[in-house]
This record gives C-alpha cells, structure tokens and sequence, in this order.
C-alpha cells in the first residue's frame, strides 16, 4: 500500500539571541503541543515571503518589530499526516521590548539550559545546527 503523501506547510522560525542566550516562547495551553518551548515563528501565510511572514509573526507574537536576517538552514518534519518545511532565520536586530502576546511565557536560556527545554520534534532533530549558530 502506497503511504499518504503529507500536507506540507511552510514555518518560519527565529533563533533570536542576547548575548549568550537564546529566546524561547512556552505555546500556549489552548493549542496543539500546549507547554512545549519554541523558537517564535509561525506559518507562511498566501502571497508572503518568509522574511515578511517571519517579521509579521514576530510583531504579533512578541510585539517587536524586527529586522529578520539570514536564512541560516532549513529542515522538515512529519507529524502524523501533516509535514512541516521549517525555515530557520536569524534576527539580530529589533525594536520594542520583547513580551508575551501569544506564548503562555518567554524566557532567555543559555546553550545548556536549551538542551534539557521540552522543545519539539522538529526541533530537538536540528539542535546541533542551532547551537552551531552560537559558537564563537
């Protein structure tokens, strides 16, 4: 029997920084994957380029307005019948303060602390390609 193609959908993802900390968001308790950290993001919406769709869901979920960087790498994952191609940007620059509009919190971690988050899938597969963005 022949498996299912996935519906894919298009995600951009932010690896913001401080210093020496990553940003992550907890999702919301209402949603799929509720209490998980992730890196902001969300999907690409009709008519928009990653940058825009990244910038966009920048402002809603964290209130900043920022200046997405390059693309740093890009993966894809499968849940159940649904596959998702992630785009991992990284932003240097922003303006506002950073705080929660969709996420249940945020939080700032360092290299360490990210390896024992809760993160997803998706994510835990690729780590090795985020912390790469870290080194010195």
């Amino acid at each position: 029997m022949k498996k299912k193609r996935p519906n894919w959908i298009p995600v951009v993802t932010a690896i913001i920084r401080r210093e020496d900390k990553f940003l992550l968001g907890q999702r919301p308790e209402s949603g799929s994957m509720a209490g998980v950290w992730e890196f902001p993001g969300g999907k690409i919406e009709p008519g928009e380029v990653p940058e825009q769709a990244l910038a966009r869901e920048l402002t809603e979920e964290l209130g900043i307005e920022a200046e997405v960087g390059e693309l740093r790498f890009a993966t894809t994952h499968t849940y159940g019948d649904t596959g998702i191609v992630l785009l991992f940007y990284e932003v240097n620059y922003w303006k506002g303060a950073v705080k929660t509009q969709h996420h249940h919190e945020i939080k700032w971690v360092t290299k360490q602390e990210l390896l024992g988050e809760n993160l997803p899938e998706a994510n835990k597969k690729v780590i090795d390609k985020i912390l790469a963005i870290m080194a010195p």
